[in-house]
């Protein structure tokens, strides 16, 4: 275990763990702590999954049709399995590529540079080793916050500054122009989603205009040593709302129909998934999909992330009318910064996180009641 080491962050004195990657890759086994557990990994890898891919620009050709159709694909994929990919979706792919590029650069960093760069529950972590001890994801990443109420051009530059130094100024650039096109893309799915429900079109774009995203780009170095039960992220529901994922490599698997089938990524899309957050905002109807991510022998993985997340406090709950039917509420009220707190503090996100958050939540109030 001698290439796992453990530092002192100098943010908040907080323990963290610090793990070399390329040291671990020349051994002949991975640790034990990355082995995840064979009732985590359910079955074996059975296939592709058949991810419809959807033309957006069926949002404003005027083409009622084909907009209704697209509606109704997109309808059928999140009430089966939470997956769909979108094309036609006006992001410039030498943007994507720069985004890219620079956290290439980032996960190139000394050790001890991206160990610091760290500043709770935002920058960079190691397999989530300063939260959990066993079962291991065999990744890094690298998280920010981007707020879609706040107007200022810099909200980015500022954090990447803060915890890496100004020479990262440019990368800060780079992401503010990537968010600021993931959150004109996320206003024209959030307007698709609402057409396939049966709602009002802006009701869910209106609901998240004020959003809180979180960005993420994970990386999922080479594991030579792989073995049974080495993943490079388990099995789980996102408890976010919407992810919109560019991914560069297969790894990618949904699990459908009792069996794990793999999402390929596919020239100049996007995949889109369902997470628990906007379950609870369709009363259940679409599936927080579960999924999970191989390791790879060879090839270095990388993917960026784009989680749409309520404001803090706004009470997530679904409207009324859902497909054109009445039915009695599933989900209590809640906030997205208690779901949050709860994936932070007590539950590592997995494909019960809101069930049993909902079950937490219940029996807080009936305790109160008592």
């Amino acid at each position: 275990m001698a290439p796992i080491a453990t530092t002192i962050s100098p943010i908040e004195n907080e323990f963290k763990s610090v793990i070399d990657f390329k040291s671990l890759n020349k051994e002949a086994n991975v640790p034990k702590e990355f082995i995840w557990s064979s009732e985590d990994l359910l079955e074996t890898s059975q296939g592709d999954l058949d991810v419809p891919i959807i033309d957006l620009g069926v949002i404003s050709n005027g083409d009622a049709a084909a907009l209704e159709a697209a509606a109704k694909v997109v309808r059928e994929a999140c009430m089966k399995h939470g997956f769909f990919q979108v094309t036609n979706h006006g992001v410039d792919q030498k943007l994507i590529d720069a985004t890219n590029q620079e956290f290439v650069s980032l996960f190139e960093l000394p050790l001890n540079r991206k160990a610091n760069a760290y500043k709770a529950p935002w920058g960079y972590s190691c397999a989530h080793a300063s939260r959990y001890s066993t079962s291991l994801p065999w990744k890094e990443t690298f998280t920010f916050q981007y707020k879609h109420y706040d107007q200022s051009q810099t909200q980015i530059v500022d954090f990447f500054t803060s915890v890496l130094g100004d020479d990262h100024q440019h990368a800060g650039l780079v992401l503010q122009n990537y968010c600021d096109a993931m959150k004109k893309l996320s206003e024209v799915i959030l307007e698709l989603l609402a057409i396939s429900l049966g709602v009002d079109r802006l009701f869910y774009k209106k609901f998240f205009e004020d959003a809180e995203t979180m960005m993420r780009c994970n990386s999922y170095p080479p594991c030579s040593g792989i073995q049974a039960g080495t993943l490079g992220t388990g099995p789980h529901c996102d408890p976010t709302s919407i992810t919109i994922l560019f991914q560069n490599l297969e790894g990618l698997e949904v699990f459908v129909d009792d069996k794990w089938l793999g999402v390929r990524p596919q020239p100049n899309t996007f995949v889109i998934n369902i997470g628990d957050t906007f379950k609870a905002l369709t009363n259940g109807v679409y599936k927080s999909c579960l999924h999970r991510v191989l390791a790879n022998k060879e090839k270095d993985r990388k993917t960026l992330a784009f989680f749409i997340n309520p404001k803090s406090d706004k009470i997530v709950r679904a409207p009324d009318n859902i497909l054109g039917r009445q039915e009695p509420r599933k989900y209590p009220d809640f906030t997205w910064s208690q779901l949050f707190e709860f994936t932070q503090k007590k539950h590592r996100a997995d494909p019960n996180t809101l069930p049993d958050f909902v079950a937490e939540i219940n029996s807080n109030e009936s305790n109160f009641g008592v």
